[in-house]
């Protein structure tokens, strides 16, 4: 096997990689990566993304990475941080393994060499919303780039790991007898392949696409937790998203995110008159909770209905050299939308940020099916709870992966030794799809500003009730449609030979739109059945937190369970 070898789309229209993997991991950004690595070196891996590798959310995380590593800051303090901001769903024990594990975390990277911003020779650290102690290491702007690009550099060098870009993950591939995860069925290079191996790991990321207004990369649409749901596995809290409440809010322009970090240095978010409007909502103003601070500014957007429609991010009380040591990021996008920072206050409204909810994991990342694993966005850990404290989700990644390090998968077998296992003829696949693209674009275009309107900041039994109704509506027109079938019909082991690339983007376009709409419902469906409000999820005519409600939502299939209570009892952190 040769150091460094990528493959790509691009390079051969016959499949060119093996057939079979030690370990297959979905997903190249930080959680993905840092799984790779963590993998004995003796296995051979698999790394495919479906885009190329640091295109994922991770690449762009500003604020940063918390641990409570600072002599003044102690793990039991960000434990009691973690569980406020979650709002009484933070399951304590993941929330332990945590913070007690942070400090290795940033040691493993430090090692790795992420260079993190430092005062002389001692990292520096920064206060973000909702944080008890100045705990977030940084590098300028741009942590989540800092990090991945240090990560990929070292899996490029891994001669036991293999990436596969520009491959989509279809369906997983679970053996008959056993019920386990056995590999996945896989679109590249023109063709549906099965490639087989010991154990998947899931690290696809958030499904902030969604909605309309999102500070996701266009690659998060939740592919892996549509993967894992329609394969049967144990999902969690699908209705908890956390809506960021500084999106950067100029016509065409992106929904760039302003880091948390802007506000915890100092910043003062103010309406269109100039007033902190913040504090009339909660004590701590523009540093309480995300969901708090998104909340107040969707309700204060109603009350005063401003032209343009947004409120404002005031950096004039931070000092000019330390916004440019900060935040060269921020400000050179700022200005390409002509904004200066240092003399004009950067236009914002909330959008739609982390997913809290996924697939259900222990501390070893395994979910309810055997041979498969989560880690990362995709995964429900239990430490975010109804809503993630800033900066916990690059420390989540890390201190999760470590634990795959143990990771115990039985030798790969030959072809046609196990359970009849066998490759089939290849079938060819000639049918133009062209007809059927006019639906599904207009799917694709229409999901997100429904799933905006009713599932966004503030959500209500009627419009939650209708758009489900639209949803089931929609799901039932893509299962009509011939290319949906050739996703959902592919016979194991049986390569399908498509007739162009233009077959190749039609059938990733609706792979990626039936994950959406299959998350769209599930993310409804959930938030219908929770009548309260709590962290993410916010009901207008629900608007009181209730102590009945202190259970998570659970999905299999098509039934909604309720977990035992959620009880935080003191734990003795070490």
């Amino acid at each position: 096997m040769q150091k460094n070898q990528i493959f790509s789309s691009s390079s051969s229209k016959s499949s060119n990689i093996p057939s079979q993997f030690d370990i297959l991991v979905i997903g190249s950004g930080a959680a993905g990566l840092y799984a790779a690595l963590r993998l004995p070196a003796h296995l051979q891996v698999g790394l495919i993304t479906k885009d190329t590798v640091k295109a994922g959310s991770s690449n762009w995380a500003q604020g940063g990475i918390a641990a409570a590593i600072d002599p003044s800051d102690t793990a039991h303090l960000h434990f009691e941080d973690t569980i406020k901001a979650g709002a009484g769903l933070c399951e304590p024990e993941a929330v332990q393994f945590l913070v007690e594990n942070g400090s290795e975390a940033i040691a493993s990277l430090l090692e790795l060499g992420v260079s993190f911003d430092r005062h002389g020779e001692k990292l520096t650290m920064t206060l973000e919303a909702a944080h008890s102690r100045p705990r977030v290491l940084h590098s300028a702007d741009t942590t989540g780039r800092a990090i991945v690009d240090t990560l990929a550099q070292q899996v490029l060098e891994r001669k036991n790991i293999q990436i596969i870009s520009q491959a989509f993950a279809l369906s997983l591939w679970l053996n008959e007898s056993t019920g386990n995860c056995q590999g996945i069925s896989l679109l590249y290079q023109e063709q549906i392949i099965w490639i087989r191996s010991s154990a998947v790991i899931l690290a696809t990321g958030g499904g902030g696409q969604i909605f309309s207004q999102t500070t996701n990369p266009t690659v998060s649409t939740g592919d892996g937790i549509a993967l894992a749901w329609r394969a049967g596995a144990l999902m969690r809290d699908l209705e908890f998203f956390q809506f960021h409440p500084t999106a950067l809010t100029i016509p065409g322009a992106p929904r760039f995110l302003i880091s948390e970090a802007v506000r915890g240095e100092g910043a003062h978010l103010v309406d269109c008159q100039g007033q902190r409007f913040a504090f009339n909502y909660h004590p701590q103003g523009e540093l309480a909770p995300r969901d708090v601070v998104s909340r107040a500014i969707f309700t204060h957007l109603q009350k005063t209905k401003p032209e343009p429609y947004c409120v404002y991010l005031d950096l004039q009380p931070i000092e000019a050299q330390k916004i440019r040591y900060r935040f060269p990021n921020i400000i050179k996008v700022c200005q390409q939308w002509g904004i200066d920072v240092f003399t004009q206050p950067i236009p914002v409204s909330p959008a739609a940020h982390y997913w809290m909810g996924g697939i259900v994991t222990d501390l070893d990342s395994s979910t309810s099916i055997g041979g498969l694993y989560a880690i990362g966005e995709t995964a429900s850990t239990g430490v975010h709870g109804a809503n993630r404290l800033a900066s916990n989700s690059l420390l989540e990644c890390i201190v999760f992966a470590v634990q795959l390090s143990q990771i115990a998968v039985k030798p790969q077998v030959n072809a046609g030794d196990d359970n009849g296992y066998q490759s089939l003829p290849v079938r060819k696949k000639h049918k133009d799809w062209s007809h059927e693209m006019e639906k599904i674009n207009s799917i694709r275009q229409k999901l997100p500003k429904l799933m905006w309107h009713s599932a966004g900041i503030c959500r209500s039994q009627a419009i939650l009730e209708e758009a489900i109704a639209q949803l089931n509506i929609w799901r039932s027109q893509l299962a009509d449609l011939d290319v949906i079938q050739c996703l959902l019909k592919a016979t194991p082991n049986q390569t399908v030979q498509l007739s162009s690339n233009q077959a190749q983007q039609q059938l990733k376009l609706a792979a990626e739109t039936l994950n959406l709409t299959d998350m769209g419902y599930l993310i409804l469906k959930s938030a219908a059945w929770r009548t309260e409000s709590r962290g993410g999820h916010y009901r207008s005519d629900y608007p009181q937190t209730s102590a009945d409600w202190q259970f998570h939502t659970l999905i299999q299939g098509d039934d909604w369970l309720q977990s035992t209570k959620v009880i935080h009892q003191a734990i003795q952190l070490s």
